[in-house]
């Protein structure tokens, strides 16, 4: 008697998807299903050395791929762990995880590319149904006698009981056409995507015999054979591998389908010994923005697959790198303390951040093209091991790249020191959400007619980081909406004279007292007539804006400091009709605070003004 069950409405709106639309690249399925076996025998073969229960289990880890052509089927086989009917239903039925909402939010009309995220969203399994009508999964958990069989024809499921020797589980697959009946195809998608899963993949296959040498006496047999190298990757000598099985291993660890920028290959002896692969991908993880991010490295210890859950192995700031940990001298069953806390993957981490740092160093000198490539993905994420005194803060600093405001382009820290006039005592920057605000916000007037470079920081992230980041290579690094930057940017050109207009300060702070810190002559400006900056330890109009957006909505105002422009024909204007000063001095600030990308608290009082000084102009 078979209980019959509807899917998930996610999974019902999944599979139509992959019935009717992602047609481009369907070959994919058959990686997805062996991912899923490997990942079986996986979870076994840890219990098997770290359970007592599982210890007595006698096996070899293998996966069966076995196929009828007059029945049309396709049936692929492991003896991992297996599943009862609770998890049956839970693992084939719905959708756990948010990966089907993920997956259908990324799509983006393009085939290809959206079969190429199957993998990618945890939905694999589903793929096969672009290749089959029908699917039977049939499942015996281990050290269970309970077997029972999945079918599904995409429109609904059912589960009932059947009967298999062995624990594992086995797919069955009912296909559409005789394409993936061919065994040579399927030995071709295999080597192509599967070829360094670690468990040995076998095919019945149909070899030419010769007897005694004689070809014309030959004849082909069925023989079952290993089709795969089943070779852990990361253990074996760099000088053997080629491009391609390392751009391979890739697709097949990371279920994406381009290829991976870079490789980071290392292979550790001497008081700690372990092996990691690293890769840089070639396109954004979909969930590189997300507080629930998946880790992308795989922890083994001894070649045995421990986790490929535990975030504590790579700094958050390198969560886009995909690869493999390979440890020598841990406890097969590590937990997250021990991961945390344990002095050797202490090490091993350290050394793993060290290096990808160093060959992205390596990257940005020797291929700045690709470099550039990888820094649009994943610059910002980068840019998270500014924030706080970790201990690889100034060789992220060598990493980062910003825009400038003399040159096209990004540049690094180290080429604009390069370009630092003789004189000048630090690196300046401004920051804010809108690179064409920036731009042409008043701050620069002095720096571009002094010819002084400064960076332009328009994400979000730099109102957070530079802060926080004091200097590079000894420099001081300063925001040029901060008052402590008056001295250094003074000269003969932009001097002021402290005595001009006081009467007119007077004035103007006495009327703004309750909006602004102070009103200042400035030396910043030539052309515009006002501009706000702030004290030094008081966070920017930028900085208050992020705190808000983080929840920090109780935070106290903070005042802005007005300099106005003592050169300005305004003010000259101003010092013999004083009767105007009241207005103006409310025009200014506002105006000053549109420049800035701030709102102005009273939008009709500013238009009541400035239409009051328009009709006086005329």
């Amino acid at each position: 008697m078979a209980d019959k069950f509807e899917f998930q409405t996610e999974v019902n709106d999944l599979l139509n998807l992959m019935i009717h639309s992602l047609y481009s690249n369907k070959e994919i399925f058959l990686r997805e299903l062996i991912s899923n076996a490997s990942d079986a025998l996986d979870k076994l073969n840890y219990l098997s050395l770290t359970d007592e229960a599982y210890k007595s289990l006698n096996y070899t880890p293998r996966i069966d791929i076995s196929v009828n052509k007059e029945a049309k089927t396709l049936t692929i086989s492991d003896n991992g762990i297996g599943m009862n009917k609770d998890e049956l239903i839970a693992n084939l039925g719905t959708i756990a995880r948010s990966g089907t909402k993920g997956f259908m939010q990324n799509l983006s009309g393009d085939a290809k590319k959206d079969s190429s995220l199957i993998g990618q969203f945890g939905v694999g399994f589903y793929s096969a149904f672009m290749v089959a009508n029908k699917i039977e999964v049939v499942s015996k958990k281990a050290l269970s006698d309970e077997v029972n069989k999945w079918t599904s024809d995409a429109k609904s499921y059912e589960i009932s009981n059947s009967t298999k020797e062995s624990h594992g589980t086995s797919i069955t697959l009912y296909l559409n056409d005789e394409e993936f009946a061919d065994t040579w195809k399927l030995e071709g998608i295999i080597k192509k995507y599967s070829n360094h899963i670690p468990y040995a993949i076998f095919m019945d296959k149909e070899e030419y015999v010769a007897p005694s040498g004689d070809e014309k006496e030959g004849k082909y047999e069925t023989k079952n054979v290993q089709i795969n190298k089943a070779s852990a990757l990361w253990r074996m000598n760099k000088a053997s591998i080629k491009t391609q099985e390392y751009n391979d291993f890739y697709k097949q660890i990371s279920h994406d389908s381009t290829d991976p920028l870079l490789h980071i290959h290392t292979k550790a002896e001497g008081k700690i010994e372990y092996s990691t692969l690293f890769y840089v991908p070639g396109s954004e993880p979909f969930d590189l923005f997300r507080v629930d991010y998946q880790s992308g490295v795989k922890l083994y210890v001894k070649r045995v697959f421990i986790t490929d859950d535990a975030k504590e192995l790579l700094p958050p700031f390198l969560r886009f790198i995909r690869g493999v940990i390979d440890v020598e001298d841990l406890p097969l069953n590590v937990s997250r303390e021990i991961l945390q806390e344990n002095a050797i993957m202490r090490s091993v981490k350290e050394q793993s951040v060290k290096k990808i740092l160093s060959e992205l160093a390596k990257l940005k000198e020797k291929d700045r093209e690709k470099y550039i490539k990888f820094y649009t993905f994943f610059g910002k994420v980068l840019k998270e091991a500014l924030y706080g005194f970790g201990n690889d803060k100034e060789a992220v600093l060598d990493l980062v790249l910003f825009k400038s405001s003399k040159r096209d382009g990004l540049i690094s820290l180290k080429e604009y020191k390069e370009g630092m006039k003789e004189d000048q005592k630090s690196i300046y920057y401004i920051s804010g959400n809108s690179e064409n605000m920036l731009r042409n916000s008043p701050l620069l007037e002095s720096f571009k007619k002094n010819d002084i470079e400064v960076l332009i920081m328009d994400e979000e992230i730099d109102t957070i980081v530079m802060p926080m980041t004091n200097e590079f290579d000894k420099i001081p690094m300063k925001s040029i909406s901060h008052a402590d930057i008056d001295d250094e940017i003074k000269s003969e050109e932009n001097s002021v004279d402290e005595s001009k207009l006081t009467n007119t300060l007077v004035k103007m702070r006495e009327i703004l007292k309750d909006d602004v810190k102070d009103v200042k002559l400035s030396s910043r400006l030539s052309d515009s007539v006002a501009v706000l900056i702030y004290d030094k330890n008081d966070p920017d109009f930028a900085m208050q804006m992020m705190l808000k957006q983080m929840g920090q909505n109780d935070l106290p105002k903070v005042k802005p400091i007005l300099e106005i422009n003592p050169n300005h024909e305004i003010f000259t204007k101003l010092e013999t009709n004083e009767l105007m000063i009241n207005d103006i001095s409310r025009l200014l600030l506002d105006m000053a605070k549109i420049n800035e990308g701030m709102n102005i608290e009273d939008p009709a009082q500013f238009s009541k003004i400035l239409t009051k000084i328009m009709t006086k102009a005329i």
